[in-house]
C-alpha cells in the first residue's frame, strides 16, 4: 500500500507528500525504493534520486535493473555524465546487474545529450558490439544529436552503418536527411531520401455502410473524375490548389 501510495502521489506531482508516506515507512523493500526514485526522476530532480539511491544502497537493500534506468535517467536529465558512467560500470562490478538494452541506450543518451557524440559511437561499437542493431531508441538518441550538434561526419557513419545492416527505417532516414539538408548537403540529403519507402496518404469513408478509401495521387477509383469536376466547383479562391 505505500509502494502504491507513493508511486500515485509523485505522478501526480505531489513529491513532498510521496516523500511523506515513504519516510514513515520502517519495512522498505526494493519494490518502495524503486517508486521513490523513480518518483522523483519523474519530477525532475536528479539530485534527490542519487541521494536516495546512496541511502538504499547503506540500508543494505540491492539495487535492481529498473532503479538503475531511473538513476541513468537522472544522470541523462542532470548532464551528470562522469556520475552515470560511474553508475553504469558499478552496476556489474559491484552489484552483480548485468546491463540490458535500456541501460545502454541511457548511457547514449546520457552521452549524446551532453554533447559527446564521437564518445556515445565509441561506447557503441566497444561495450555493445552488434547489440544495438535492433534498437531504435539507441540509433536514434546518436543520430539525434549528430543533427542537434551538427556532427554531420558521425551521422552519415552511423546511417551507412545501418543501411549495411539492412535494419534503417523511416526514423533514422528522417533523422540523417534532415542532419544532411540543415547542414546545406542537398545531395547527400537526396541520397537519403531516396532510400526512403514512402506510404501514400489516404482517407476513407463510408456511405451507405459501403467503404470507400481514396490514395494520394490516385485516380483510378471509378468516380474519381466525377470527385475531381464536383470538388473544383467549390473551389472559389484562385490561391487554392486545384484537383
Amino acid at each position: 500500500m505505500a509502494t502504491a501510495l507513493v508511486d500515485m502521489y509523485s505522478k501526480c506531482g505531489c513529491v513532498e507528500s510521496a516523500l511523506s508516506v515513504f519516510e514513515s515507512n520502517v519495512d522498505k523493500d526494493a519494490g518502495t525504493w524503486n517508486a521513490m526514485i523513480s518518483g522523483v526522476v519523474l519530477n525532475g530532480d536528479a539530485g534527490k534520486s542519487l541521494e536516495l539511491f546512496h541511502q538504499m544502497d547503506a540500508s543494505g537493500t540491492k539495487p535492481n535493473e529498473t532503479m538503475f534506468v531511473a538513476v541513468l535517467t537522472a544522470c541523462t536529465h542532470a548532464k551528470m555524465v562522469q556520475q552515470g558512467l560511474w553508475l553504469f560500470e558499478e552496476m556489474r562490478g559491484t552489484y552483480g546487474v548485468a546491463p540490458r538494452m535500456e541501460h545502454y541506450a541511457c548511457v547514449i543518451n546520457l552521452l549524446s545529450r551532453a554533447g559527446m557524440v564521437e564518445e556515445a559511437e565509441k561506447f557503441m561499437e566497444e561495450k555493445m558490439g552488434g547489440l544495438a542493431a535492433g534498437d531504435a531508441n539507441v540509433w536514434g538518441a546518436l543520430l539525434n544529436a549528430c543533427r542537434i550538434h551538427k556532427n554531420i561526419r558521425v551521422g552519415n557513419r552511423q546511417w551507412k552503418k545501418l543501411v549495411d545492416m539492412g535494419v534503417t527505417d523511416c526514423g533514422t532516414h528522417v533523422l540523417t536527411h534532415n542532419i544532411n539538408r540543415e547542414a546545406g548537403l542537398d545531395a547527400e540529403a537526396n541520397k537519403v531520401r531516396s532510400r526512403m519507402k514512402k506510404k501514400p496518404g489516404c482517407s476513407i469513408i463510408e456511405v451507405d455502410n459501403e467503404v470507400e478509401e481514396f490514395l494520394a495521387d490516385d485516380h483510378s477509383h471509378s468516380q474519381a473524375q466525377e470527385m475531381c469536376k464536383m470538388l473544383n466547383s467549390i473551389l472559389k479562391m484562385g490561391t487554392l490548389e486545384r484537383f
